[in-house]
């Protein structure tokens, strides 16, 4: 059989998942077969997207098939949606499966080859509560005891594992339990539990079950069914490996194997999937979609892109090594993604109103802006200019420093895509704060002149009074003050490292043409960063999330 590759990127070299594959395909001149094994008990998150993005992206590269498989062998913390919400999230990112599977739709299968193993005398049910079970695996410096039911003869291992089956025994009363050697130095082969009693109903199988496979049993045996050449986990599996090998082995089944790479972590945040769902139960945040959690759903709703995450886990990598990412990379991929594709538009954030004093009453008049600069086919837009005008706060100083080009009283500024205007009076409210500036512009400095020829450092981004649109504005930052919120201090949960500053909500003037934007659709907020309409739109008020702030802190670092 032919099979059909594409080569990895020129720019750099070979991983050591792809070297691999070639050298399967080499020698065998087989296609290649990996596979997507979510547990559906919470939403996928970043460290997800990499290994999305590895086992279909390898897929994709190899001319082979990923298929998609539900790990749902735990009915107590399982449900649809998040079954739904996996594939919404993997449809998102731009890959499809060739099928679609679930570890419940091999539950008659695994059940018989537990029975296999029983009659060869490789398992045995075991009547120990889960305590004593884990008391008497020992320690890595001591051997573990053997239980007082491992001897039970395969008749009576048999009879008892088919009650179990049918129900005739209370959760924990009984496990089955694989034979393997209580002293092996590897604490997983100390007699692991193969299944465990659990009345629940699951949310495909219903309640034909009241056993159900442990992760560690159903998960080769799994790829083994559906013929997965390459079973790619992350570095956490690497001790669960020698077992997994064990079973295929001892079935006599199709030779899965299993390769690990390094998991993602990633500054600011937490990956662990209790540890999110804590947050979302205490209400610390909105829910999984929040746009400061790390989730997939998240980060869509927060503005990012498809492209920007497939590049973030491109530049990434697949290494042997856990490291931790910084977040200024995930940042720096949706900044250059999103420079090419956002539209541009004008929006204040802190509104301080300017009245342009020699600009004719009840006139105004339209700038063609362009929409995008990196993107000619984005076309142009029309921008309305009148005589009161609004630019941010930050842009003017009563006192400014050496080296301030915004506005200044006496002192001039162009405003982007319109007129040269120079401050001449400053209005303040009885607390001496300004509430108003009063300028004036030169008729002649459109387009980029002026009258005489003079230049002007300044540009600062404005709207028109009259035809502004109110929006609601969140200003998004890191959900922990702490790089490393899961390096706990003595005393101290990772929730005390919350940032309180996490979400800042502000209301806006936009200019006219934001008013018709839709929900998901992404900007670049001239000189304030990227942002993304927010589905707590409504028809009477719009709300944006920002995305990421333009300042490029990634770049900087790769520098020193």
């Amino acid at each position: 059989m032919e099979v059909k590759t594409t080569e990895a990127p020129k720019e750099r070299s070979l991983n050591f998942v792809e070297e691999i594959i070639e050298n399967y395909i080499a020698e065998t001149g087989g296609a290649i077969q990996t596979r997507f094994p979510p547990e559906p008990n919470g939403y996928l998150h970043i460290g997800h997207a990499k290994s999305i993005c590895l086992n279909f992206g390898l897929a994709e590269r190899y001319n082979g098939k990923c298929n998609l498989r539900f790990d749902d062998t735990n009915p107590v913390k399982e449900d649809t949606e998040y079954v739904d919400s996996i594939k919404e999230d993997i449809k998102w990112l731009g890959f499809n499966w060739a099928v679609e599977r679930y570890a419940s739709d091999y539950f008659d299968q695994l059940y018989e080859w537990a029975v296999e193993l029983i009659k060869k005398g490789k398992a045995y049910v075991d009547d120990q509560t889960q305590e004593e079970i884990r008391l008497g695996r020992g320690t890595v410096q001591q051997a573990g005891t053997e239980s007082p039911w491992r001897n039970r003869s395969v008749e009576e291992n048999l009879k008892l594992f088919e009650e179990m089956k049918e129900g005739k025994y209370a959760d924990g009363e009984k496990v089955l339990r694989a034979k393997i050697d209580m002293a092996h130095p590897n604490m997983l082969f100390r007699d692991p539990i193969l299944y465990r009693i659990l009345h629940t109903e699951h949310h495909r199988t219903g309640n034909k079950w009241c056993i159900y496979p442990m992760y560690d049993y159903a998960h080769g045996q799994s790829d083994s069914i559906e013929r997965i050449t390459h079973s790619i986990c992350t570095l956490e599996f690497d001790v669960h490996r020698p077992l997994y090998d064990w079973f295929i082995q001892e079935l006599g089944i199709f030779p899965s194997h299993q390769y690990e790479f390094a998991r993602l972590n990633l500054t600011y945040t937490v990956m662990s999937k209790r540890k999110l769902l804590q947050l979302v139960k205490d209400q610390v945040v909105t829910g999984w979609d929040d746009p400061r959690m790390p989730t997939i759903c998240a980060l869509r709703r927060k503005g990012y892109t498809p492209a920007s995450i497939r590049a973030f886990a491109e530049k990434v990598g697949v290494a042997k090594r856990d490291n931790v990412i910084d977040l200024s990379l995930l940042e720096y991929c949706v900044r250059e993604d999103l420079n090419k594709v956002a539209e541009r538009r004008m929006a204040v954030i802190d509104p301080l109103k300017v009245v342009v004093t020699n600009y004719p009453e009840g006139k105004s008049e339209i700038f063609s802006c362009v929409n995008n600069p990196e993107d000619e086919a984005a076309g142009r837009r029309e921008v309305p200019f009148g005589r009161e005008i609004f630019i941010e706060q930050a842009d003017f100083m009563e006192e400014p420093p050496k080296g301030y080009y915004r506005l200044r009283p006496g002192g001039e500024v162009r405003l982007r895509y319109g007129y040269l205007i120079k401050c001449e009076e400053v209005v303040k409210d009885e607390a001496g704060n300004v509430v108003e500036l009063r300028c004036t512009y030169d008729p002649e400095s459109a387009g980029g002149g002026s009258s005489d020829g003079r230049k002007v450092k300044g540009v600062i981004h404005w709207v028109s009074a009259a035809d502004a649109v109110e929006a609601e504005v969140r200003l998004y930052d890191n959900l922990f003050a702490k790089e490393a919120p899961d390096d706990v201090e003595e005393g101290k949960t990772f929730t005390d490292y919350l940032n309180p500053n996490s979400l800042v909500v502000k209301r806006a003037l936009c200019e006219r043409s934001l008013g018709e934007a839709k929900v998901g659709d992404r900007f670049q907020f001239e000189r304030v960063g990227y942002f993304c309409v927010d589905k707590d739109s409504t028809a009477e008020k719009l709300v944006f999330n920002r995305t990421v702030t333009l300042k490029d802190t990634w770049a900087k670092l790769q520098k020193k």
